[in-house]
């Protein structure tokens, strides 16, 4: 959730703060702005609405200073409108923030009651205001911010740029991500290391309370306490990715079409393909014979791969499995059997509820394993075990390969899980990791079909609603065909079990009522049957994902049937999410939405 820049330079900055908030775009956000310091004094160029708009703004009213931030905002305190949009100053003092300060209303009545007017409705001009008032009483910017740091509740990473300070760039992080970049001369602030990717590839991630002072020689670390500290400097390869469209009109179809070749990287990394086997890190800090249960954390489409998970570890390894959405698990304050496996997934590897769910779970004594696609991230860092999904930044807001990477590590981990406890031998073993190789070539199948989803897909941007249904693996299938179409094209569709459509949804089936049906031919093919029967009766308009054998054996005509190759069960939920991938992408087109950035959504929640 929004994106944060600083560049200490040799040169005007502001066409690269342009370039970098350009590739923090996936983040979300709904308003942008840039600060320099124009012969040492704070200049602001701010823009609602998409970067194209504060380019615009740039292009009329250029900037030339060596120093700057930038921001993309994601609006929660206040519209998204250029007086609320960042940089906020006030007293000689910029400041960009991603996060919220949970008690930014005590502190604003404080800060009103000694006479400060404010401009805008954010919560992060009180922390314009906070540092301003410290530098007014005579402290130096680095004594004003580590004063007014411990004063912030939430979460939160902050940049800071001072009038009449050319070589000072002041940054800190609390719950939110922020890197710092090494250069030539040159030093750099980020959110995530994206963004540092046209500047430098040498990167220092801060840690929980860390704040950094910044000139284009150094850094200078700080811990909560205050103290000196050092952070490693990692060589980055975020750099070696190509974050452009290629041929494709939209990163989401970029990145949907990238699949075959990111699950095939992410299973070869943990399949030993030659001998039939998962091959998992050597120094696992468990048993899997002896653990007593699986918990599961996550967020939105990461849940919904836990959700799968948890077909898989029941049924290979036969071990109880807790899943939950992860801003609920925070504050249930759950039970938890000591010595038990937390599993927690997430694409950022910065997801608040998430992170938040991990730390709850090693107070608890569990063993904490994070499924991630940035190894550098706050979940993988603060994890005893990662096990990094190899996607690739994915920039589209509606995750598609990061899903499916998600998948196929999780599957790798249930085989191996289900071997450790003796639940499958040496023979299903190979069967099961011979299937996940196919994984990619099947996909590869499933993207043959676009052109015949799209055809349906015109009809269905007809639809004020949609119903998903699916059984098993399917069901979560079932529920991220919904999430996508919901959060794509902004029609309103729920995912059900199939099985809970007479104790409810069946009320909404009428002849205007489309019912995308998830169904492989497996041993619950028949019991999915009835359920569309039962759909078929009211005049609910069927659209069936099948495989060869499903279509051949369904006896209910439906509106459309896309039919996939027969493949085997253990990895239909892989291939199964291309079309409804697709479904929602071209419903999407079809109706003229943002597909890359739907409106209200961020890419990653770094706040609650």
């Amino acid at each position: 959730m929004c994106g944060i820049i600083g560049i200490l330079g040799k040169n005007p900055v502001a066409p690269q703060l342009l370039d970098s908030l350009k590739r923090l775009e996936y983040r979300g956000y709904d308003s942008a702005g840039v600060a320099t310091l124009e012969n040492g004094v704070l200049v602001r160029r701010r823009a609602e609405g998409k970067l194209r708009n504060l380019e615009a703004v740039l292009a009329r009213e250029p900037l030339q200073g060596r120093i700057g931030i930038g921001h993309t905002r994601w609006a929660t305190h206040g519209a998204p409108t250029e007086v609320n949009a960042h940089p906020h100053a006030s007293d000689g003092v910029a400041v960009v923030h991603n996060g919220i300060i949970e008690n930014f209303r005590e502190l604003r009545v404080e800060l009103e009651a000694r006479g400060v007017v404010f401009s805008t409705q954010t919560d992060t001009e009180v922390v314009a205001h906070l540092v301003g008032q410290q530098m007014k009483a005579g402290k130096s910017p680095v004594e004003a911010v580590g004063n007014i740091l411990p004063r912030l509740r939430g979460a939160f990473a902050l940049a800071f740029v001072f009038e009449g300070n050319d070589d000072l760039l002041i940054g800190a992080r609390k719950g939110s991500p922020l890197a710092v970049g090494y250069g030539e001369g040159e030093m750099y602030l980020g959110s995530d290391a994206i963004a540092l990717a046209p500047f430098t590839s040498a990167v220092a991630y801060l840690e929980e309370g860390d704040w950094a002072i910044l000139d284009r020689q150094s850094v200078e670390i700080r811990d909560e306490a205050g103290l000196v500290v050092h952070r490693p400097v990692i060589q980055s390869t975020a750099s070696a990715f190509l974050v452009d469209k290629g041929n494709h009109r939209h990163f989401m179809l970029k990145e949907i079409y990238e699949q075959p070749e990111v699950v095939a990287r992410t299973t070869a990394h943990y399949l030993d393909m030659a001998n039939g086997k998962v091959r998992l890190p050597a120094d696992l800090p468990f048993d899997w014979a002896k653990l007593p249960r699986i918990s599961i954390a996550a967020c939105g489409t990461a849940y919904l791969a836990g959700l799968t998970a948890k077909y898989w570890f029941e049924r290979f390894a036969r071990i109880q499995v807790d899943i939950d959405i992860a801003s609920e698990f925070r504050y249930r304050e759950t039970p938890m059997v000591p010595g038990g496996l937390m599993i927690v997934v997430s694409q950022s590897g910065e997801t608040a509820d998430t992170l938040a769910s991990l730390r709850y779970a090693k107070e608890n004594g569990q063993h904490v394993l994070a499924v991630v696609n940035v190894p550098t991230s706050t979940i993988a860092r603060e994890s005893h075990i990662v096990m990094p999904t190899l996607g690739g930044p994915e920039i589209g807001v509606a995750s598609t390969k990061a899903f499916t990477c998600q998948l196929a590590v999780l599957a790798s981990l249930a085989i191996a899980a289900g071997k450790g406890r003796g639940f499958i031998d040496e023979a299903d073993e190979d069967r099961l990791v011979r299937a996940m190789m196919e994984a990619p070539r099947y996909i590869n199948e499933a993207l043959k079909l676009e052109g015949h989803i799209a055809q349906i897909a015109k009809s269905l941007s007809k639809a004020p609603n949609v119903l998903y249904l699916g059984r098993g693996t399917s069901y979560p299938i079932a529920l991220e065909g919904a999430l996508k179409l919901k959060e794509l094209s902004y029609i309103h569709a729920e995912g059900y079990a199939a099985g809970e459509l007479k104790h409810g949804p069946i009320a909404l089936v009428d002849e205007a009522m489309p019912v995308v049906v998830i169904a492989p031919y497996d041993r619950i093919y028949e019991k999915t049957v009835s359920n569309m029967q039962e759909v078929a009766a009211r005049g609910g308009q069927i659209i069936l994902v099948t495989d060869e054998k499903g279509a051949e054996h369904a006896g209910i005509d439906s509106i459309a049937t896309i039919v996939l190759p027969d493949l085997p069960s253990t990895i239909t939920p892989l291939v199964y999410a291309v079309p409804v991938q697709l479904i929602a992408y071209h419903t999407a087109v079809e109706m003229g939405t943002d597909v890359d950035q739907p409106r209200n959504l961020a890419k990653s929640v770094t706040v609650e």
